[in-house]
């Protein structure tokens, strides 16, 4: 109880944010641009960029203009 409390107050302030995303505005920017070239599997992207096959399904249905 004391525990949702906290989160409440933390929450109300500001603070409480999740998880921070694998890849910055302007590498999901560019791993658009690089996927819709059409030179690059989402494999060779998910290895460029250092994360994984699903973050990059994930970042391209997510921002405009993506998958």
């Amino acid at each position: 109880m004391r525990t949702r409390e906290g989160m409440a107050i933390a929450r109300a302030k500001g603070k409480l944010r999740g998880k921070r995303p694998k890849l910055s505005i302007k590498q999901q920017k560019e791993l658009c641009r690089l996927h819709d070239d059409g030179n690059h599997s989402v494999s060779d992207l998910a290895e460029l960029f250092s994360v994984s096959r699903p973050t990059v399904y994930r970042t391209l249905t997510r921002l405009p203009g993506g998958a």
